[in-house]
């Protein structure tokens, strides 16, 4: 079987007939993790960081696109830069933190220099190198990525050059990263400290848990009777957590599939009074009016394909994948809040943080472990497709639904329940957009295949 007629056959999409499986394949061969890095992470615009994680002249942050390690860095003119973090010589890592400033970057191997605009500006005893002159005509400067943009704040790049703008490729998903940046006058930014860790699963294990509604009352039911037995302990009229009451009847949850696999999850909020943004409610009333101000108090997952996500439930999270193997996954995770935040609110934010998200929080721990054994699971070769995504079918509806209407957005599906309805549909924008750019990849080997077949007869 070739690669595009395997491919076709790891997802069912009929909408008509509302079914929509996922071949477990798609999360345990290596192969289909080949496709995943050539033809998604290396071939689409993928999430690398916050503007303000380098705010000053040679800060600079390494992470990266698929397989290729990067540095993000601002020149001595304040201009942000993405090149590759490869010497130019050899090919080993320029910088080797994940955080820094560095006027000059130098390779610790052979010594070449570079500032932090990426420019070459010291080859180690060039003047005895005897170099021929066809070398002093190349360009010896760190690859830059080729294209590299920003959106409120939020930085994204790819190495493939035929992507749509950011502002496309981000579609009407830009309104979420909206309602986080305008949550302070002056944007948003890391609380400083991360947390990186891996488990031992694959990444659509986390891509999809974060729209997946339904596990929440199993999975982290202990962290509800935690919150319980805390809320008996407290004054009634003081909920200990956004979370306090949420076995109260009347609570809804809806979701948006969004065009390129984008996908967000919103809910009402139990307690919004144990926001750590509540005590500004009034003033982002008074700045973007009731409706955002109210949308910003309801709980809400964004999921940006592929890598990026944001939860504002108990706390805001920002969550970055980085696809390790078809077995392994790496996270990178943040505490994010309003810049200028009150001393006050941030504690209180970073407290609710550390409470529930980490490896050490009460419900991070439960979703990975849950992903290592849904890993595990698969194992069983025997079986081939998953049950895991036709939930929530019969209350999907094409385009917008009267929420979607209130905030002005167009999204391909629109969905409301109550909060058991537990939606599985928010998973296929991703599988519908991770099928289109892994087909167009095979597509474009297929036409090299040709081409290189042609002229070697």
């Amino acid at each position: 079987m070739d690669a595009l007629a395997r491919l076709r056959g790891l997802i069912i999409d009929d909408p008509q007939g509302k079914d929509f499986r996922v071949h477990r394949d798609v999360f345990r061969d290596p192969d289909v993790f080949d496709w995943e890095m050539r033809h998604i992470f290396e071939a689409t615009w993928v999430f690398l960081g916050l503007e303000s994680q380098v705010p000053s002249a040679h800060d600079y942050m390494t992470t990266f696109i698929g397989r290729h390690p990067v540095v993000v860095s601002r020149d001595d003119k304040g201009e942000l830069h993405c090149f590759i973090n490869s010497c130019r010589h050899r090919g080993a890592l320029v910088c080797h933190r994940a955080f820094g400033n560095r006027k000059y970057h130098v390779c610790q191997y052979h010594g070449w220099a570079y500032d932090s605009s990426g420019r070459n500006v010291h080859l180690k005893d060039r003047e005895q190198a005897g170099y021929p002159p066809s070398f002093d005509k190349e360009d010896h400067d760190l690859v830059k990525v080729r294209k590299f943009a920003g959106y409120r704040g939020f930085l994204f790049a790819s190495l493939a050059a035929d992507v749509p703008s950011l502002e496309e490729h981000l579609g009407e998903a830009r309104w979420f990263l909206d309602l986080i940046a305008d949550q302070g006058e002056e944007g948003v930014e890391c609380v400083p400290g991360r947390i990186v860790f891996r488990y031992r699963a694959n990444w659509k294990m986390q891509l999809e848990n974060a729209v997946d509604p339904y596990h929440f009352t199993s999975t982290h039911a202990s962290y509800i009777q935690v919150l319980e037995r805390r809320q008996k302990s407290a004054a009634a009229d003081v909920p200990t957590s956004i979370y306090t009451n949420i076995r109260n009847a009347g609570i809804r949850r809806g979701s948006f599939a969004f065009a390129r696999g984008h996908a967000a999850m919103w809910g009402d909020t139990p307690s919004p009074q144990a926001r750590a943004l509540f005590p500004s409610y009034e003033s982002l009333v008074a700045r973007h009016g009731e409706v955002r101000a109210r949308w910003m108090f309801h709980t809400r997952n964004l999921s940006l394909f592929p890598n990026m996500q944001i939860a504002e439930n108990a706390s805001l999270q920002l969550r970055v994948m980085r696809p390790l193997s078809a077995g392994a996954t790496e996270m990178a995770i943040w505490c994010i809040g309003p810049k200028g935040e009150a001393a006050e609110a941030r504690r209180q934010r970073i407290r609710q943080y550390e409470d529930f998200f980490n490896p050490s929080g009460l419900a991070t721990p439960d979703d990975v472990a849950n992903y290592e054994d849904c890993q595990s699971g698969l194992a069983a070769w025997s079986i081939a497709w998953q049950q895991g995504h036709v939930r929530g079918f019969e209350a999907s509806v094409a385009g917008a639904d009267r929420f979607a209407d209130e905030i002005g957005l167009q999204p391909e599906r629109s969905l409301i329940g109550p909060v058991e309805l537990g939606d599985e549909t928010a998973f296929h924008p991703a599988y519908r957009e991770w099928l289109r750019l892994i087909e167009a990849g095979l597509r474009e080997d297929e036409s090299r295949a040709h081409v290189a077949a042609r002229g070697a007869t």
